[in-house]
């Protein structure tokens, strides 16, 4: 294993939570090995911004695309490291949909409610 793939691997982990990097496809692809030493272990890693403004960037971006599973994954980590409450998330819906439009912005209201759906403890009943 490179430096940069280990470093990678602990990227994802501090990213999207402990253990996340043991739930990576055992088949190697090359976009999948350029994603984990370089966007993780380059990237990510860089100084400058931390892993909370970085994720913030990023569920920016994923919302101009429209893409309620990419918003779930980075919602899901934030929630995870302690980065952001339910009550922070739901206004940076709100604040998005102005910049993303309406039909990107349901997309990412939904991503964040499943995600926080998905962390709410279930009910003993």
């Amino acid at each position: 294993m490179t430096g940069n793939r280990r470093r990678g691997l602990e990227i994802m982990d501090a990213v999207y939570g402990p253990g996340f990097s043991q739930s990576m496809p055992a088949i190697e692809s090359p976009m999948l090995a350029d994603t984990v030493d370089h966007l993780f272990g380059e990237i990510w890693a860089r100084p400058g911004l931390s892993i909370r403004d970085r994720r913030l960037l990023v569920l920016g971006a994923t919302a101009a695309l429209g893409r309620a599973d990419l918003i779930e994954i980075q919602v899901r980590g934030a929630l995870a490291n302690d980065e952001l409450t339910a009550e922070q998330l739901r206004e940076a819906v709100l604040h998005l949909h102005y910049y993303v439009g309406w039909g990107n912005g349901t997309q990412l209201h939904q991503g964040v409610e499943a995600a926080l759906a998905a962390a709410e403890p279930e009910d003993p009943q």
